[in-house]
């Protein structure tokens, strides 16, 4: 017996919070009567739908994708604009792990395994992060420690401690390059943090999420993640390393 919301969460319908909220929308069934108590002891014998869609078992598939510019981390986009989970070609439903905007590139997770994404993106489990960032302007030493020990964003936000060095600059250019890996995935974190210090982001790109990360893989080519990734990354969550 495991309960609806994470049966729900791994056929890849949804995040487990969010099958909570379609549980409570009275959205679900569970052997054709509305169910809308969270917790709710289910069997693989019962039938369970969600939007009247029965849900069927799927295998559970993990993806790495080094994403384009130009493409959104929706599943869904009014916009019409271009989706990440176009570009991998697979019969389950995938979603990614967390986002990249818009004009960000690199290393981004897809899965239909919900349990896996919310431990993922949860902030307590403080998951790394690791960018390569291009910034118009250069920063000096005391941007540098503000960024390492934590800054105030635009809404108030004290952001956490993190990792940050200046690979290169060019006078000339008025432009230098920045690593930087945060353990938290706030909306637009590093360009925000960046524009805390007065500098603007002209490049993102992300080079590693937590154990993960791949130098070979092509802009907009994508990947199984391996065994031992998959399981050093729930290692991490489990323990709330960062590292």
């Amino acid at each position: 017996m495991e309960r609806l919301q994470k049966v729900i969460a791994k056929a890849g319908i949804a995040s487990r919070r969010k099958a909570e909220e379609l549980i409570l929308q009275g959205k679900v069934k569970v052997n054709g009567k509305v169910c809308t108590t969270l917790g709710t002891q289910v069997s693989s014998k019962d039938i369970i739908s969600v939007d009247d869609k029965i849900i069927e078992k799927e295998e559970l598939v993990y993806y790495l994708l080094n994403k384009p510019r130009k493409y959104v981390c929706t599943v869904k986009d009014e916009h019409k604009r271009n989706k990440v989970v176009d570009l991998i070609e697979c019969k389950e439903r995938i979603f990614p792990v967390g986002r990249l905007d818009y004009d960000s590139t690199g290393m981004l997770i897809l899965t239909n395994d919900g349990d896996f994404a919310q431990m993922l993106s949860h902030p307590k489990f403080q998951i790394p992060k690791s960018y390569r960032v291009t910034v118009k302007g250069i920063l000096d030493k005391n941007d540098l420690i503000k960024l390492q020990n934590g800054l105030v964003l635009d809404d108030g936000y004290k952001t956490m401690p993190a990792k940050v060095s200046m690979t290169s600059y060019d006078n000339t250019s008025n432009r230098c390059v920045l690593e930087m890996t945060i353990n938290e995935g706030r909306n637009r974190q590093v360009r925000r943090m960046i524009e805390a210090v007065g500098k603007i982001v002209s490049k993102l790109h992300r080079m590693q999420y937590g154990c993960v990360k791949d130098d070979n893989l092509a802009i907009g080519s994508y990947r199984r993640l391996r065994p031992h990734e998959i399981k050093t990354l729930k290692k991490m969550a489990n323990e709330g390393i960062s590292e």
